[in-house]
């Protein structure tokens, strides 16, 4: 992964007051992202996790390559930077949606809840190193409340040895280093997405992850798993595919190329309440008040993170 650019402390430290836009772009991909967790354990009923991550890339490329077709923009993606471009479509799309697949068919949702509540912590201290983002102490007190107030929502309270034994598991592991790579991912992308309009720079990414994942898929088994579908299964894949990869990832690109990296990471925090609530509502699960009080926490660690740097 290419390091970062930046044009200054005073670029990157802060967003200008008013991009309420920005930020509603990172709570809708965010959203989506968390009711992908229950879109994609339906879909991995049926499906495997090579297969189900192609027909995700297919459905998103289709939706990003429609959109610009339609704006007359095609053309600018012969203009893009293909080395940095290709970076993190590998590391941002491909490699990222594989891990985060295979480590949802080794690992419980408990530990994959705390872990993913590390990306922010990794975005901040990387935000910091590269971009020269500065922090005060609410934005760090957000950072802080955000990261409990995760745990509380993941754990429903219950912190004891097994929620918060460090990751063993094979898919512990690939949870961890999928928050990693996330991070890294959101670091470097906010510079290249000042450079390229963000539908077009995600449209090559997407490309780029179909690319790296489209021969495993066909090789492994061809269409034959989508021939025997239920309507359960394809509603699922359609979601993950149009929405989490389509519109989520575009959503996402274009909140960073407006706001600091940190701030966009901050987001994540509310990725457990979304679960939560999609888990509660379609899976039946209940949901007590230490739940709800975690998520009153995640909402005033994200409002801190927001605050302007002092």
């Amino acid at each position: 992964m290419p390091a970062p650019s930046h044009t200054g402390p005073a670029a990157s430290a802060t967003a200008p007051p008013g991009l309420a836009g920005p930020r509603l772009l990172a709570l809708l991909a965010i959203t989506l992202w968390g009711l992908s967790f229950v879109a994609t354990r339906v879909a991995l009923a049926e499906l495997g996790p090579v297969p189900l991550i192609a027909a995700r890339l297919v459905l998103g490329l289709a939706l990003l390559l429609a959109l610009l077709g339609a704006r007359g923009e095609l053309a600018e993606l012969r203009h893009a930077p293909v080395v940095p471009l290709a970076l993190l479509g590998f590391f941002g799309i491909a490699f990222h949606q594989l891990l985060q697949a295979y480590a949802l068919t080794l690992t419980t949702a408990v530990h994959t809840g705390w872990l993913i509540g590390l990306t922010p912590i990794w975005s901040a201290l990387l935000a910091a190193r590269f971009l020269h983002e500065r922090f005060g102490r609410a934005r760090i007190a957000g950072l802080a409340l955000g990261f409990a107030g995760a745990l509380l929502v993941v754990s429903h309270g219950r912190l004891d040895t097994t929620t918060l034994a460090l990751p063993s598991a094979r898919g512990d592991l690939l949870i961890l280093l999928s928050t990693v790579n996330w991070a890294a991912v959101t670091i470097a992308g906010r510079s290249v997405m000042r450079s390229l309009k963000p539908r077009v720079a995600t449209t090559f990414l997407m490309a780029v992850g179909l690319a790296c994942v489209l021969p495993f898929a066909l090789g492994s088994s061809g269409g034959a798993p989508f021939a025997h579908l239920s309507a359960r299964a394809w509603a699922a894949v359609l979601f993950l595919g149009i929405g989490c990869s389509g519109i989520g990832y575009l959503a996402w690109f274009g909140a960073l190329e407006r706001l600091g990296a940190s701030q966009v990471a901050a987001f994540l925090y509310l990725e457990p309440l979304v679960t939560l609530a999609a888990a509660a509502l379609y899976l039946h699960e209940p949901v007590g008040i230490t739940t709800v009080l975690g998520g009153l926490v995640v909402l005033a660690g994200v409002a801190l993170v927001q605050r302007p740097a002092s």
